[in-house]
């Protein structure tokens, strides 16, 4: 029983050493694509492109409440068949336009294929560059102290975000 106490004691003992052995740097890339002029071009083209849709959809939804509007008064005067038909024109047309918004901001839309074609080869060459510092460096774990991951603190000796800053040339 001793023997297995002092095996754990051991085998915990050699971990932490290992675990201490590492060393942590931290980066902040969302404040580092901010500062890239790349970055807020992709970025403003992507926010036109995503206004300029939403406007067109709009303007189709328009005209599909002006057809439910006209439909509404003139359904008095409609026969049951022509009700149908009407009804029918502006589901089908509901319909369409959804499939176009889909089409355009959907997961797999024209937004996004289009912020990564924008967006990823800048951000590839943001985690590049963090790559080869924390090589150069022998830093073991790089994180990012702008996403979720949950870092509620960090010592600033560990944030190599105005390095990797300078690295990319930016100011």
């Amino acid at each position: 029983m001793l023997r297995n106490i002092i095996c754990s004691l051991a085998l915990i003992f050699s971990f932490n050493l290992a675990a201490s052995a590492q060393t942590i740097g931290v980066v902040d890339v969302t404040n580092i694509l901010d500062n890239m002029d790349d970055y807020l071009t992709a970025q403003d083209k992507l926010d036109k492109l995503a206004a300029d849709w939403n406007q067109e959809i709009a303007k189709e939804y328009d005209k599909i409440k002006s057809m439910y509007n006209k439909y509404q008064a003139e359904q008095v005067l409609l026969s049951d068949d022509l009700k149908v038909r009407r009804e029918d024109e502006i589901m089908q047309r509901e319909k369409e336009v959804r499939e176009i918004q889909r089409a355009k901001f959907g997961p797999e839309g024209e937004l996004f294929l289009r912020r990564q074609e924008l967006v990823s080869p800048i951000q590839e060459k943001v985690f590049q560059e963090i790559q080869d510092y924390a090589g150069e460096k022998g830093i073991d774990i790089m994180l990012d102290k702008s996403s979720a991951a949950g870092i509620l603190f960090t010592s600033d000796e560990f944030d190599k975000t105005s390095i990797i800053k300078k690295r990319l040339g930016i100011r």
